[in-house]
């Protein structure tokens, strides 16, 4: 089978290590890729969102499927392009519809699917700039800290938690005004719910659904949970506290009320759900949906899972989920994210990697990388992601930092206290 996975970050060369181990595969290509996608397959000079040129790739090369990383191709519809094509409509696409990418696309509409289905969230309301006022007094009936979230996509950063009130509202206004250009033409204001958060996955041919490893990612850039969020700077699965018990709510709660809703609203969703979740004193509420894999839950959850993962985008495909099966590996992952230094904000590319061939017992992904020649370079704010076996949380975590502090490049940060909440 030859196989297109579009994307470039660390999910992506995550998803290729674990596809090119898959006994099914001929060729694998990605597209655009970095320089560890290119350790397991072959990288294409082709951008994640130029779909004519994707067609004309998947014709040429006779690719059977293409997998789908980051948000961006889902929520512009790369899946109804190939449908709508009477060329490639026979390609499988492993990605949700344009509509269905909306629970991503859209904060506004994933709200308004949860409270349709009775899915657990908190209370929230959206506005736009001539309701401002609406928005300044809902704002006005919470308790700090006050979350606000662009509507639409803002590369992981369109979500803001704030302590003051006055500080809110200037935010709102700021948002409202173009701070993240058309993403934040709609914002919705939420309720802060105080709890621990995690990541459920699941995989769906529209029809039934298979449950991956649960994760938790740290999205702030300084110990303690501190400072502006980023893409995620680590993660560590399984998750202690998300026991049968916890998991049993889950799916009844949530898992099954989203993928009725679905199929209720005659919507197709052919691929990867996410599941961003917070448990408020032993209950689970959405916090968010994306219409993929997460990173870096991928760099753990895809190094646990020991079925072949072409077998179950096979499944996918064809409408034949059900009849699979998920082995999970009962060991702990975990993964620590090298980043620039600077980031979340301004940072450098092009500083040299060095002491890769010193990692020992890690499988390090690349996320911001490229090949300048015969060096290798950062290329991005977050840069590796490197994630190791344990079987305690506590082993994992020591080879992971070990390796970590081995690798490299000027300007390095990592945060020092990955899985610091749930040990």
């Amino acid at each position: 089978m030859n196989i297109l996975l579009l994307g470039s970050g660390g999910r992506e060369h995550a998803l290729a290590w674990k596809i090119s181990q898959s006994p099914k595969l001929t060729k694998l290509y990605i597209a655009p890729g970095n320089a560890g996608t290119a350790l397991a397959g072959n990288n294409v000079s082709l951008p994640s969102d130029d779909f004519d040129r994707i067609g004309e790739f998947v014709i040429r090369e006779k690719i059977n499927m293409v997998v789908v990383g980051p948000e961006d191709p889902l929520v512009r519809g790369i899946a109804d392009y190939f449908l709508q094509d009477p060329v490639l409509m026979h390609i499988p696409v492993i990605g949700p519809s344009k509509k269905a990418a909306m629970l991503e696309g859209s904060k506004e509409f994933a709200k308004g699917f949860m409270i349709r289905h009775h899915i657990p969230t908190a209370r929230y309301k959206s506005v736009t700039f001539p309701r401002i006022t609406e928005g300044i007094r809902f704002l006005d009936t919470l308790q700090p800290p006050y979350v606000l979230k662009a509507n639409g996509l803002a590369a992981g950063k369109g979500v803001l938690i704030i302590d003051n009130l006055f500080d809110a509202r200037d935010e709102l206004h700021q948002i409202l005004s173009g701070k993240f250009g058309d993403a934040g033409k709609t914002v919705v204001i939420e309720e802060f719910l105080s709890g621990i958060e995690l990541s459920v996955f699941v995989i769906t041919d529209g029809k039934t659904y298979k449950l991956l490893p649960e994760a938790k990612d740290y999205k702030r850039i300084g110990e303690g949970d501190t400072g502006p969020n980023t893409g995620g700077m680590g993660a560590v699965s399984p998750v202690p506290f998300a026991d049968t018990h916890f998991m049993k709510k889950v799916e009844d709660r949530i898992i099954v009320p989203t993928i009725r809703g679905l199929q209720d609203e005659g919507i197709e969703y052919k691929g990867f759900i996410f599941f961003g979740l917070i448990n408020c004193h032993g209950e689970p509420y959405v916090i968010e949906y994306n219409a993929r894999l997460g990173d870096p839950e991928s760099e753990v959850v895809l190094p646990r899972l020991r079925t072949d993962l072409v077998d179950l985008l096979e499944g996918v495909a064809s409408g034949t989920l059900a009849d699979k099966t998920v082995v999970i590996d009962d060991r702990f992952v975990t993964t620590v994210m090298l980043a620039s230094g600077g980031y979340p904000g301004s940072y450098e590319k092009g500083k040299e990697i060095t002491g890769l061939d010193r990692v020992s017992g890690s499988v390090v992904f690349h996320a911001g990388t490229k090949q300048d020649v015969d060096r290798l370079v950062t290329n991005g704010g977050r840069v590796m992601a490197v994630s190791s076996y344990g079987n305690t949380m506590q082993e994992a975590l020591a080879t992971s930092y070990k390796n970590a502090a081995v690798i490299e490049f000027e300007n390095k940060y990592y945060r020092p206290d990955i899985g610091f909440d749930v040990k």
